[in-house]
């Protein structure tokens, strides 16, 4: 298995940066048919999308190399080298969060409207990123016998022969993370077209699916960023499964037809 997908004039492009933009292309797509339906101006949409997906890799990168400073210090060339792997989906969600709220207050858009419609398609790209790791041979997990990955039914054999790293096979924590995030995709696309789902629940709703998901899965794993002893990605998961327990418990006890989700205002922005 390669991380090159293909050369083109003697330049490698690798799986991993190749499957970031798919998924980004796709997500673009589903994000400006979603706004369009709420008649939002693809110009906001389009331009928050760039800023948002711009700062949220550099701040995905960011949060990476800052965990992993004892490497970087030492190999400073390597901090720009974001093609080999290295972006913490952590970073990437607090920085492209902040840049959101930013944008959208700028413009006067509410900020859980946007958030609604941009965590749908995100969990799909979440799903379909993950595979570059497969082609890096990393966020694996521990190593386990090989008939311990045949009898888990659900991984494909070519998965199973590609778990052999490192002199030993490997839980392939990539590949449930992909399969949990797509599930969450699918339900959340029938969750937004309830009838009476309120602003902020769709997001709310991404917290505790992603976050109920990493925590356990960040147990099995081997490279995990560290703070000390702790899997810095174990403690971000409480905090968003905590502050999206929160959000639906709040939108939940207002009144059945306030902020609903799928009602159409007059006040969308219009550039």
């Amino acid at each position: 298995m390669s991380p090159v997908a293909f050369t083109i004039a003697g330049f490698d492009i690798r799986w991993y940066s190749l499957l970031i933009i798919i998924a980004v292309i796709i997500s673009y797509f589903m994000i400006i048919n979603e706004t369009n339906k709420f008649h939002i101006s693809k110009e906001f949409t389009f331009n928050m999308i760039f800023w948002t997906l711009v700062i949220g890799i550099l701040g995905a990168r960011l949060y990476y190399v800052l965990f992993e400073f004892g490497y970087y210090k030492e190999h400073l060339s390597e901090i720009f080298m974001i093609w080999k792997g290295g972006l913490a989906i952590h970073g990437g969600l607090l920085f492209g969060c902040l840049t959101m709220i930013i944008y959208c207050k700028k413009y006067g858009m509410r900020v859980g409207k946007m958030f609604d419609i941009v965590v749908v398609p995100l969990l799909l790209a979440q799903a379909i990123g993950r595979w570059g790791n497969f082609f890096n041979s990393e966020a694996y997990g521990i190593s386990v016998d090989y008939y311990t990955l045949i009898n888990i039914k659900i991984i494909p054999q070519f998965i199973v022969d590609n778990m052999y790293i490192n002199g030993a096979y490997h839980l392939p924590m990539f590949y449930f993370e992909s399969l949990w995030c797509l599930l969450g995709f699918i339900i959340a696309l029938f969750v937004r077209r309830r009838k009476y789902i309120k602003e902020k629940q769709i997001f709310g709703f991404y917290l505790i699916w992603y976050g109920f998901a990493r925590f356990f899965i960040e147990i099995f794993r081997t490279d995990s960023l560290m703070l000390g002893n702790i899997k810095v990605a174990r403690i971000m998961s409480v905090i968003m499964v905590i502050v999206g327990v929160l959000i639906e418990i709040i939108q939940t006890r207002k009144p059945k037809l306030d902020e609903l989700y799928n009602h159409i205002n007059g006040d969308e922005v219009r550039f």
